[in-house]
């Protein structure tokens, strides 16, 4: 195999960012809330010889490290935000919370934003060792869960002078990230209704919980009449109260509204809209909304996916022990025929025998596959030339946001996994250092997709990192 210069300066300083995965790892924190985890990266990034930023574009979650001078600018986006509710003990091959009801890393990011730092350090060093102009960044993006970080930080500015940024996400198969994911926006409905006894005075009520209730009823009828690909969530935030011989005068829920892009989810919002107002006027409350975040549709940049298909195809695919097989097949064994299958769906390619763990990368010449989820790296790769790897982190079949992610985020298998996705986007990194040409069609090919209209922002003027709304742990 002809080793890419990078691999050895991954080699050279991967064993720290396992101290910092797990670290990560053991103090999940949600949406605007990872002080601890911001911390840690920003710490580790000083101890490393990065210049820190922090609180960047006002989020006081959000860090920035830089290292060298001149030339092209190198992104590496990283995160470390947790899911609620997810708490799982690491190792232990059934559901068993760490603490009921706490927070859990159920999507892997504590295994994301390590190895973003680790490729963006090894980059660091080689500048620093070959003499290499450049800068190289590492940008430590708080609330992708739902918080939509990165585009209020695009809006920002916080990129405007970013050449190339290069990411990935823990997974099961390795492979290049070619398709799309779907806009979505994060809107709270209030309704206000007028309280009064349930019993003597009815009449004289205005319930805001059946007004929310007819909002569910009213969106369940409109997914007949959405694009296929479109999607509404919610969640009851309020329901008014616990006394049900009280006619509710307030009540919340939640909408997550998605769809293939920006300007289609933001008309699929409106029609939702008209249905919270629809269930006002019949219930004679009030209905007010709030847009907490939103995020766009995930722009694939085709030269910089070929170059990191390149280093991918050269590397190969992680060098798992049998040990790891073992232990990934006792998880696999927690998993249904459908899980599994859906992890060779997902990356475009059939399944030609049963294994635990990943021996093989995707082709390039696999096809195209949509996301399905969201993400608000979109934004970026939205107004920035963007590339993201599927690492291979956990067993075959795991999906995202389950206990068996959580169980598997401080394992063996999902450490050499993070190193080697740190490998191929150190080295795709490295090639767009030097590679002007490639920096250059990767940019001509961004503004060939996004159109002469280019990026627009999906979150309202008036919008806010929702710092307040949204951050708990």
């Amino acid at each position: 195999m002809n080793e890419h210069p990078l691999w050895t300066y991954v080699e050279a300083a991967k064993t720290r960012f396992k101290v910092l995965s797990d670290k990560v790892w053991a103090t999940p924190e949600t949406c605007y809330a990872e002080a601890q985890s911001a911390a840690a990266h920003a710490e580790e990034l000083e101890a490393q010889g990065f210049e820190v930023s922090r609180a960047v574009a006002g989020i006081p979650t959000a860090v920035m490290g830089e290292a060298g001078s001149g030339g092209p600018v190198i992104a590496f986006l990283g995160e470390f935000d947790a899911l609620a509710g997810m708490s799982q003990k690491a190792d232990v091959f059934e559901p068993e919370a760490l603490e009921a009801g706490a927070n859990g890393h159920g999507c892997g990011h504590n295994l994301l934003g390590a190895a973003s730092m680790l490729a963006a350090t090894a980059v660091k060093n080689w500048l620093e060792e070959t003499g290499t102009p450049g800068r190289v960044r590492y940008y430590g993006c708080p609330a992708e869960e739902g918080g939509a970080a990165k585009a209020f930080m695009v809006r920002a500015g916080a990129f405007d002078d970013v050449d190339i940024a290069v990411t990935w996400h823990p997974g099961a198969i390795p492979a290049v990230l070619k398709g799309s994911s779907l806009a979505n926006a994060r809107v709270d409905f209030t309704f206000t209704g007028r309280a009064s006894h349930a019993a003597a005075a009815p009449h004289l009520g205005r319930s805001a919980l059946d007004a929310m209730e007819l909002m569910s009823v009213g969106v369940n009828y409109l997914r007949e009449h959405m694009p296929d690909e479109a999607r509404i969530h919610h969640a009851v935030i309020d329901g008014g109260g616990i006394s049900p011989n009280v006619v509710q005068a307030h009540a919340m829920a939640r909408y997550v509204v998605r769809s293939g892009t920006a300007p289609e989810m933001l008309e699929l919002l409106e029609r939702v809209r008209k249905v919270a107002q629809g269930a006002a006027l019949m219930t004679e409350t009030e209905v007010s909304d709030v847009v907490l975040a939103a995020v766009s549709n995930l722009i694939y940049n085709a030269p910089l996916g070929e170059a990191m298909q390149r280093n991918l195809d050269r590397l190969g695919a992680p060098s798992f022990s049998e040990m790891d097989r073992a232990y990934a097949a006792r998880v696999q064994a927690t998993l249904g025929e459908a899980e599994i299958q859906s992890a060779y769906r997902s990356v475009g390619i059939s399944e030609d025998s049963r294994k635990a763990l990943a021996d093989f990368v995707v082709p390039g010449t696999a096809p195209e596959m949509p996301l399905g989820g969201s993400t608000d790296v979109a934004d970026v790769s939205w107004v920035v030339p963007t590339v993201q790897l599927w690492g291979a982190t956990h067993a075959i079949g795991t999906q995202l946001h389950s206990w068996q992610a959580v169980a598997q985020g401080k394992s063996q298998p999902a450490f050499t996994g993070m190193v080697h996705a740190a490998a191929v986007m150190a080295a795709t990194g490295a090639d767009a250092m030097c590679d002007a040409d490639l920096r250059a069609r990767a940019k001509e090919d961004l503004v060939r997709r996004v159109g002469p209209k280019g990026y627009i922002c999906p979150l309202p003027e008036s919008a806010e990192p929702p710092i307040a709304a949204m951050g708990q742990d």
